[in-house]
């Protein structure tokens, strides 16, 4: 996956912002107004790219065992995020899964009413 695909995997999905909330560099994708990925790009451009995504502590820990490329999250809560490499032993498809269930983490935890909000966005 490069970082134009990873961008507009993200951007497609309902409700999504980009913000740079930290500095110029860490792209941070929302939604609700809360986080569910977040990337270096001098990291993309130095060819090492990574993501810091929410995910279920279990299976975070299950991840982290099976997979070189999944460690606890950089910089975040180590029981609630994981830092994954891109395109190490994680297929894209399992990244855009792992993103799905980032983003989908975060909406659950969101106000029913900011809950509903995004379900009119997709009518």
């Amino acid at each position: 996956m490069n970082v134009q695909q990873y961008f507009e995997y993200c951007l497609s999905k309902k409700g999504v912002t980009e913000h740079f909330p930290f500095d110029q560099d860490t792209l941070v994708f929302k939604v609700g107004g809360k986080m569910f990925a977040l990337s270096s790009m001098q990291e993309w451009e130095k060819g090492t790219p990574a993501v810091n995504l929410k995910c279920d502590p279990e299976k975070a820990q299950e991840l982290r065992a099976n997979y070189d490329a999944i460690e606890p999250g950089f910089h975040m809560s180590k029981t609630h995020w994981n830092t994954v490499r891109f395109n190490e032993d994680v297929s894209d498809q399992m990244m855009r899964g792992l993103i799905d269930d980032s983003y989908d983490l975060v909406v659950k935890s969101l106000t029913k009413k900011a809950q509903a909000e995004l379900g009119e966005l997709g009518k």
